[in-house]
């Protein structure tokens, strides 16, 4: 079974040059019947290293998706976006599927923590050590899903693991599950849900996005809402791994994934 890929970059986004009809002619390749594109929007992206825009053009974005949907025959195309969201701009940000009609689906990710991309080396330099550039980073996950509600899922959630000085092999995730409780309580209480994010693969990890015991806990809390996606920045790794993550969800207790329309779950039996 082919999953429709839930997070799918474009030259909208400002870290990406993958061309739509490339990635259209992708999904077609490989079976896919259904996919969402998710360019970044991340208001506010300090330029401390490289001045990258991250404000995505929003109406061209969705009028130039419809037309491919109208044109694109055997694949259904489905609108979406990630939202960087950090706490100066949640409540900013809190009406912008309805100041925007046409969006799908949102993603809610943590890109920007003290300012700062955690994927620079500046960030854990600002913290005492890693681990508190973990919590740090997760205390500010907890906050956005207190304060922001216009979104879906939850992307990546533990995206930090990617780039700390020694990526996950000094996490536990024990000494962060008082944070991701509440976190999840926050999430399933308001109707969202989570990724599983297969990018962290092809990035040099074992694990998908998020670490295994925090799906576990998300899972035993009830959490049922949760799409699958590549995280793709190209046209190689469009639907990546997607048969281990199915596998995972499976092995886990899952038994749906899901799609969205209209901001509105679509629950795909696995």
């Amino acid at each position: 079974m082919i999953f429709a890929d839930y997070h799918v970059h474009t030259g909208f986004s400002g870290d990406c040059e993958t061309g739509i009809p490339d990635i259209i002619a992708k999904a077609k390749q490989i079976g896919m019947k259904s996919i969402c594109f998710t360019d970044h929007n991340d208001m506010d992206y300090p330029d401390t290293h490289e001045v990258i825009d991250f404000n995505l053009d929003i109406d061209n974005y969705i009028e130039t998706l419809n037309r491919f949907r109208e044109k694109t025959n055997g694949l259904d195309i489905r609108i979406g976006v990630e939202q960087g969201v950090m706490p100066s701009t949640c409540e900013r940000l809190d009406s912008y599927s309805r100041e925007h009609p046409g969006i799908d689906f949102i993603i809610c990710s943590s890109h920007i923590v003290m300012d700062c991309d955690p994927y620079y080396p500046d960030y854990f330099e600002m913290c005492p050590d890693e681990k508190t550039a973990y919590r740090i980073y997760f205390e500010t996950i907890l906050h956005n899903v207190t304060h922001f509600h216009d979104y879906n899922v939850y992307g990546h959630l533990d995206y930090i693991l990617r780039y700390g000085p020694t990526k996950a092999d000094n996490f536990d995730a024990g000494d962060y599950m008082e944070l991701f409780e509440e976190i999840f309580k926050h999430i399933i209480y308001d109707g969202k849900g989570i990724e599983i994010n297969t990018g962290s693969l092809y990035r040099g990890m074992d694990f998908m996005h998020p670490h295994l015991d925090l799906l576990r806990l998300y899972h035993d809390m009830g959490g049922e809402i949760i799409t699958v996606g590549s995280d793709t920045h190209d046209i190689e790794h469009l639907g990546y791994a997607f048969d281990r993550a199915r596998e995972l969800l499976l092995s886990e207790g899952f038994k749906y994934i899901c799609e969205f329309k209209a901001m509105k779950p679509q629950f795909i039996s696995i």
